[in-house]
């Protein structure tokens, strides 16, 4: 049996904000709408990774915090992080960190959609195990 990671689950406080986020900040493509109230998106990023967006019941402020219990981030990768921070900086995001040592070699930096939850971008070096 082989197991492989088809989408996580992201509850919102406002699915089709948040759908458009992603869809014009970070280019995914909308692969499924299921067309009803609440609403419930499947999206794709580049690399085949999908995002289930659905209403969710309610939030916490601690959700950034990388620290909480749980999944906590989604780590998207590329091959330059200057590159790509300037690229989504276009886009309206705001990097409140400096870049960092990414566990497993390379580097990353972190950032929040629109509605707080933790993404970070991961540059991987030549010599990571990871790459």
């Amino acid at each position: 049996m082989n197991f492989s990671l088809e989408h996580f689950g992201l509850p919102a406080r406002d699915p089709v904000a948040l759908k458009n986020w992603y869809v014009n900040v970070l280019g995914a493509e909308v692969r499924f709408d299921n067309g009803q109230t609440p609403p419930m998106f499947l999206l794709s990023l580049a690399g085949g990774m999908m995002i289930e967006i659905y209403a969710g019941d309610f939030a916490l402020q601690e959700t950034a915090n990388n620290k909480l219990n749980g999944w906590r981030h989604a780590a998207l990768r590329v091959d330059s992080l200057e590159r790509a921070k300037a690229e989504l900086e276009q886009r309206g995001v705001r990097f409140s960190e400096d870049i960092k040592p990414a566990g497993g070699g390379g580097r990353v930096l972190f950032f929040q959609d629109a509605e707080g939850n933790l993404l970070h971008l991961v540059e991987r070096s030549a010599d990571s195990p990871v790459r």
